[in-house]
């Protein structure tokens, strides 16, 4: 079975969702021009991983939560993206309210 990375997908969805080139990404969050468009390239890719600070900067420059870049499915992701817009308030009761189907469906499951 093949394990397929997340990262590079979630990366170039969020990128071409802003209509941004891999060079001007590069350059917003600190690339040096002439290497921002390769850069990205290999991380789109899937060559290569950035590291922590750098995905963070990706992150931000996307207007993406950070877990975003990382979900498998596109359910997951479009739920981290619209949970991290709630407020402190509204999370808690998201939260709450998951959790409660998931228990609920634990008792299904197990029954």
């Amino acid at each position: 079975m093949q394990i397929i990375n997340p990262f590079p997908v979630r990366l170039k969805e969020a990128r071409d969702r802003l209509g941004i080139s891999q060079r001007e990404l590069g350059v917003r969050i600190g690339f040096e021009p002439d290497s921002a468009s390769s850069r990205m390239n290999h991380y789109e890719k899937g060559r290569h991983m950035p590291d922590f600070a750098t995905l963070k900067r990706i992150a931000e420059e996307l207007q993406v939560p950070l877990a975003y870049l990382f979900c498998e499915s596109d359910d997951m992701a479009e739920m981290v993206k619209a949970f991290d817009k709630l407020t402190p308030e509204d999370k808690l009761q998201a939260i709450e309210m998951v959790r409660s189907a998931s228990k609920k469906n634990e008792k299904l499951d197990s029954q």
